[in-house]
């Protein structure tokens, strides 16, 4: 199945594991950010990347445009390793990972969990390329990809056994939308995909086409 195919397959599955008021929390919280502007202000094609310089899941510092000095980078911006639809996500993009670097370009994942929580991603998901800890939102926020998650939201997560505060160490209540970039050696951004659902994602197959 495609990538597309699997996040569907998994949402209406979710619709029966979690039926009634939890589907009505999270579709609400789709729906309220839906009607923001987010998505108009976010950064897309045509937009020169600002400087990214952040934490692997080993500590490591990687900075974006020293990779964009040999190679374009497909950037994608993910809520975290406790999300089903994004761990699909990047075991999609690993297995594509060997026509994108055909392609001369670098994958690198960014999400706002603490290094130790992307290297148990990383592992879980046995992912050979770069996964960045976004403390703070500090990079999506400059590229404004950020939205405050409802309190009803964080609260449902919580009776799923996912703590925020934890995985991210910080009480924000904030992550990132969906959005993958192709970015070209200048560092403009020749390619994106964004969505406010958070169920939606780029398709590695699309993404080879761009590249």
């Amino acid at each position: 199945m495609t990538l597309t195919e699997q996040l569907k397959a998994h949402a209406n599955n979710s619709s029966k594991r979690h039926p009634g008021e939890a589907q009505k929390i999270m579709k609400s919280a789709i729906d309220q950010l839906v009607k923001t502007d987010l998505l108009h202000k976010a950064f897309k094609t045509g937009n020169q990347i600002p400087k990214i310089e952040l934490p692997n899941a080993n500590g490591r510092l990687v900075a974006i445009n020293e990779l964009l000095q040999n190679h374009k980078v497909v950037l994608t911006f993910y809520r975290g390793g406790w999300c089903p639809y994004c761990n699909l996500e990047l075991r999609a993009l690993q297995k594509a990972l060997p026509q994108i670097e055909a392609k001369g370009a670098k994958l690198v994942a960014i999400s706002p969990q603490t290094p130790d929580s992307s290297l148990s991603t990383q592992e879980k998901n046995e992912l050979s390329f770069e996964v960045l800890s976004d403390k703070d939102n500090l990079v999506a926020h400059a590229m404004n990809l950020v939205y405050p998650l409802p309190d009803e939201l964080i609260a449902l997560y919580k009776t799923f056994g996912i703590d925020l505060d934890t995985s991210n160490e910080t009480n924000s209540g904030e992550l990132p939308i969906a959005a993958t970039y192709i970015i070209e050696q200048n560092g403009l951004i020749s390619y994106h995909y964004l969505s406010e659902d958070y169920k939606l994602r780029a398709d590695p197959e699309e993404i080879v086409k761009a590249l």
